[in-house]
């Protein structure tokens, strides 16, 4: 079975954002719904998705702003705006931000499902064909589902971790730079943010343990390596 594509929606209507969450979960998707711009960038670091729709009229911050936020954390996620307004210059200024569509409420959301489809179906040859299954020595490591298999045992993973691992194996036995990682994953690369990647880092070390031949080199003040040899 395919992993549900998870979507990330915006709206502050309570009502409409109910109703639009449950349409599209019937639809087979999983959906987080923030009601509030002001949680929207910090709900949006701590979790995985494939597109979001934002409202553009929002009680403490437009979506407009949201969506900057949203692309310094993920420059290629696909973005939909919803608006009531039908202004060119709004709709010029969501584009100007990276939109990949803009929706004008009322809309019938049968439309607003064939356009997600349409958009994801898109970008299915590009990032979403990620990588199924890595192979880290004697470990598997299935990123969608997040979680690392040698023989009959498996560990969980949590979101930033997984993202941290699946960073470290597209780069594997090469540098992936400290600040490329926190910027990708934490959105900046502060003091207290490359303390916390340090802990995760420390982490899958431990997960990575059992093979030998598995190794995260710390390149002081470069970034990091996961090496792998074939004895």
């Amino acid at each position: 079975m395919n992993e549900k594509q998870h979507i990330f929606l915006l709206e502050d209507d309570l009502s409409f954002g109910a109703v639009l969450k449950s349409y599209l979960e019937l639809n087979d998707y999983e959906v987080t719904w923030v009601d509030d711009g002001k949680f929207a960038a910090d709900k949006f670091r701590n979790g995985i998705y494939h597109i979001c729709i934002l409202d553009v009229m929002l009680p403490h911050v437009n979506g407009f702003s949201i969506a900057r936020e949203i692309r310094k954390l993920n420059q290629e996620i696909p973005l939909v705006f919803l608006t009531a307004k039908t202004l060119k210059e709004d709709i010029l200024k969501g584009y100007n931000v990276g939109a990949d569509d803009y929706i004008t409420k009322p809309f019938d959301t049968e439309v607003l499902l064939c356009k997600i489809k349409a958009i994801l179906n898109r970008k299915g040859e590009g990032i979403f064909s990620e990588k199924e299954v890595y192979e880290i020595g004697t470990y598997r490591f299935y990123p969608k589902k997040r979680t690392i298999i040698l023989e009959h045992h498996q560990q969980n993973l949590s979101p930033k971790e997984a993202e941290l691992l699946k960073l470290l194996c597209q780069n594997q036995n090469e540098l992936l730079p400290r600040e490329t990682a926190l910027r990708k994953i934490w959105g900046e690369d502060g003091y207290f943010t490359a303390r916390s990647m340090d802990v995760f880092i420390t982490k899958l070390r431990k997960y990575l343990s059992s093979d030998p031949n598995i190794e995260i080199k710390n390149i002081h003040g470069s970034g990091f390596i996961l090496e792998v040899s074939s004895e």
